[in-house]
């Protein structure tokens, strides 16, 4: 979350959500730093929850303006961002349980479903390259960052009293080659950059690699007769992976076994990637015009009842299960972990970033016991991590990204990432002779035209 102030206008890049401890997550999210009543423009740059979360609090708190996103994310947001409400509201009760037994006073959720869906009225829809006045001040125009579908390098064309300047803002960037996505579009003559760093001192395997290690893992857990078991995000991990697999069957490197997505929002999610097949990139908008769905073929199911998904627990041959969330944190991939990870026949498989003090990163750091549901259980089934099908740039990509941006580059700001990942970047990007800051939490920046 950002804010970029003019003489004439107050706009805010993004507005996501922290995710933290409960007690943490309520506090950060529940204050802005600013007067929501006072903006006159918020800029979402894409549908992951981390980067439009907290939309629903912001109109809470009194923000009337427009929201501006590309279509897509738009049409994305209609189903992330009730969900994220309905999560909210399910963990409060649980909390609510816990607290009416201890004679402590309820909680509320941040927001609720129905304050989520009042949110989406505040969208308008801006299509890529397409100039846009926000005010009489600043021009908007997105880019393609190929991080996910729909998502955007949002360009503000800045009119001052000593002239021009244009920001970037690269948060978050994608990778060139990946499938499914187009290749990240590089806008010409950026002034300022903002950009991320969430793998700013790591590097990526290819995507050859990976498709290479995802068939060995399956086929060894079906020679073991197992299942495999894959925490994914609901929006593009989940569709990146499917298209994936489905690849690897159609070429015989891997059985055809049955693949469950037991994910309402990953089912919906993927409804929104079929309606907008015009914007991926040119092979998969190939397989679209053929008449074919990379998304679907006979042997996958999209689960969303909940009875059909308690069916899977009691499946004993070899299948494949997408589960969100991403993180396990929470959602049905819980219940998936809890009832296959003592099998060591199984395999946990590992596609995304885990954050620090989730499940998911316990399970990177292959822990020998965990929590679920607050019991404890060995792990004892296979944990297998993949980490190269990331939509995120890495650490090459980052700071070739910034010297494709050129010369009339004056600054970049780093943001978006842990700190150690942050001051690796900064230091690559310091060595291109370009001033580069990392700036802490409510940094105030002036910049010059």
């Amino acid at each position: 979350m950002h804010l970029v102030s003019t003489n004439k206008a107050n706009i805010l890049l993004d507005c996501g959500l922290f995710q933290g401890h409960r007690d943490e997550f309520y506090a950060v999210n529940s204050n802005f730093s600013f007067d929501p009543q006072n903006l006159d423009a918020c800029v979402l740059s894409h549908a992951h929850i981390d980067h439009c979360g907290n939309l629903p609090t912001l109109i809470k708190k009194g923000y009337r303006a427009k929201i501006y996103s590309t279509s897509v994310t738009r049409d994305l947001c209609r189903y992330m961002l009730p969900d994220s409400g309905h999560i909210q509201e399910e963990d409060i009760k649980y909390v609510n349980k816990i607290n009416k037994r201890k004679g402590l006073p309820p909680r509320f959720p941040l927001y609720t479903k129905d304050e989520a869906e009042v949110c989406l009225k505040y969208f308008r829809t801006v299509e890529y390259h397409k100039r846009f006045s926000l005010s009489d001040d600043v021009d908007l125009t997105f880019f393609d960052p190929g991080h996910i579908l729909g998502s955007a390098i949002p360009i503000l064309d800045l009119k001052t009293s000593k002239g021009s300047m244009r920001i970037a803002y690269a948060v978050d960037l994608g990778r060139y080659d990946i499938p499914l996505l187009r290749d990240p579009e590089v806008p010409k003559d950026i002034d300022y950059l903002i950009i991320e760093s969430t793998y700013g001192g790591r590097t990526h395997g290819s995507m050859e690699k990976a498709e290479k290690e995802l068939a060995t893992v399956i086929n060894e857990t079906i020679k073991r007769r197992g299942k495999i078991i894959i925490p994914s995000f609901a929006l593009e991990r989940t569709q990146l992976v499917i298209f994936c697999i489905s690849e690897l069957m159609r070429k015989k490197k891997i059985k055809k076994i049955p693949i469950f997505v037991d994910s309402p929002l990953a089912v919906n999610i993927t409804k929104v990637f079929r309606e907008n097949w015009e914007y991926f990139d040119d092979v998969t908008r190939k397989i679209f015009l053929t008449g074919e769905d990379p998304f679907g073929c006979d042997n996958i199911t999209y689960i969303t009842d909940v009875e059909d998904s308690k069916k899977l627990n009691t499946e004993t041959k070899p299948m494949i299960i997408i589960s969100a969330s991403g993180m396990c944190e929470n959602g049905r991939i819980l219940h998936h972990l809890r009832n296959n990870i003592e099998n060591p026949n199984n395999t946990i498989l590992i596609v995304g970033f885990m954050a620090k003090d989730t499940l998911g990163r316990r399970l990177v750091e292959k822990v020998k016991k965990i929590k679920i549901f607050g019991q404890q259980h060995e792990v004892q089934a296979n944990v297998v991590a993949i980490n190269s099908f990331s939509s995120h740039a890495d650490a090459n990509g980052l700071v070739d990204y910034v010297k494709s941006c050129g010369d009339r580059l004056k600054q970049v700001f780093i943001v978006h990432g842990e700190e150690e990942q942050s001051n690796i970047l900064r230091k690559n990007i310091k060595k291109l002779d370009i001033k580069v800051q990392v700036p802490a939490k409510n940094d105030i920046v002036f910049l010059k035209s």
